[in-house]
């Protein structure tokens, strides 16, 4: 492990990147609350702000596959311009109109969520094409952490902007960062290279539904974690602990996320095959949050969220960089905004079961439920990447591409 596995994706266009990328992200992190606070002093304001964040959620769900599929891998940049361009201005109409009527915030709600949808998925895919192939594991890694760095950032900056100043302005703030993304994308590359050959065959959903394992593996893990977030105050409660504990534990959840990014990137690569990796990663993460939820100390429960969140961060990268080796360039974008929708999907799955959970068991039986229901799907996805392998190989072995021919865009396999 070395420091200088990091070094090689030191370079004024990457950091021009997580320039533009912190502009797109921070919007989203800060979404959810944003919209809660603005509307929390109306009559039924909490009841309000809960369906508008569903909007919100809803619109990713459903822009990030659309919009992903429809982007064009050479010439990106203007595609992504215009859905952060409608998505800062969505951003603008809630905090410029915070009293109109709740069906129109709804609507501005909804497009926040979808315009920009596709920009995650897009701009990961120009990342890796920013830097070498030997450092596209590091490029991820680093992503991660500036992932993790603006979730755990946002929530404390809407709370205190809006409850300390006014509550509109995380909304004026976050069309401000988008804005600002649209004009940074003129500093960064058009697009990245699709392949030239057409060697995935198909349409493009059908090549994105032969990564169904790696989208059901995403879900699992972020519905798991929900379900652990947003159960954990009603568990304090019936531990007899603290309810304010609830923030200092999940920060250490985002620390061990962000130490975990950094410790998959120290190496180029790790034993065994990345979906491996992703069960053994699976596995341990909800034997950690299984612990969670018996432990019977709060000091117990920070060292299993802590653990969680190294675990976390692992399995992410494993899908992310799985990804890459199950599709075709031209196809990744679409392949990673199909995962980030998956990734909503399991989150907004989480906080239905957890609520209709706890109207029926104790806040530890609702938990480890949620771990039973996450190793179901962990196993459905390791069944059924053996069985697309499979059927890879068999392909492969047609005469097709030859023996010795990259299996994806002339990539390699890295995993072998």
């Amino acid at each position: 492990m070395s420091l200088r596995a990091y070094r090689q994706i030191l370079t004024r266009p990457v950091l021009t990147w997580g320039a533009v990328a912190v502009g797109a992200r921070m919007p989203v992190a800060m979404a959810p609350l944003a919209l809660v606070l603005l509307v929390r002093e109306r009559p039924g304001g909490y009841t309000l702000g809960a369906l508008l964040a569903a909007a919100y959620v809803l619109g990713e769900i459903v822009g990030a596959p659309l919009l992903g599929m429809r982007l064009n891998a050479e010439r990106a940049r203007p595609q992504l311009a215009v859905g952060l361009a409608v998505g800062a201005a969505a951003f603008a109409g809630l905090g410029v109109f915070p009293g109109a009527h709740p069906v129109l915030l709804a609507v501005f709600a909804f497009l926040a969520g979808a315009a920009p949808a596709a920009s995650p998925g897009g701009l990961r895919a120009l990342l890796t094409s920013l830097v070498p192939e030997r450092a596209v594991t590091q490029a991820l890694s680093a992503e991660s952490m500036l992932t993790f760095a603006v979730w755990a950032i946002s929530p404390a900056a809407a709370t205190g902007l809006a409850l300390g100043v006014a509550a509109p302005l995380p909304l004026l703030l976050a069309a401000a960062f988008m804005a600002a993304a649209v004009a940074g994308l003129w500093a960064l590359p058009e697009g990245w290279e699709a392949e030239s050959g057409g060697g995935h065959g198909g349409s493009m959903l059908r090549v994105l539904v032969r990564a169904w394992p790696v989208y059901v593996t995403g879900a699992a893990s972020l519905s798991l974690l929900g379900l652990a977030e947003l159960i954990l105050p009603a568990l304090l409660e019936h531990r007899g602990i603290p309810l304010a504990l609830a923030g200092p534990l999940l920060a250490g959840f985002a620390v061990g996320s962000g130490v975990g990014s950094f410790l998959y990137g120290l190496r180029d690569s790790w034993p065994g095959r990345l979906p491996t990796q992703s069960l053994v990663l699976l596995l341990t993460l909800s034997a950690c949050v299984a612990l969670v939820a018996v432990l019977p100390s709060a000091l117990w429960m920070g060292v299993g969220l802590l653990a969680a969140g190294v675990l976390q961060a692992g399995a992410m990268l494993t899908r992310n960089l799985q990804l890459r080796r199950v599709l075709p360039a031209e196809a990744l974008a679409a392949g990673y905004s199909v995962m980030y929708a998956a990734v909503g999907a399991g989150y907004a799955a989480a906080g239905s079961l957890s609520g209709a959970l706890l109207t029926a068991v104790e806040p530890d039986v609702a938990i480890l439920a949620g771990v039973g229901l996450t190793l179901v799907l962990t196993v459905v996805g390791a069944v059924g990447e053996r069985a697309t392998r499979g059927r890879t190989k068999e392909v492969a072995s047609g005469g097709r591409a030859g023996a010795e021919r990259a299996p994806v865009g002339g990539r390699g396999d890295a995993e072998g």
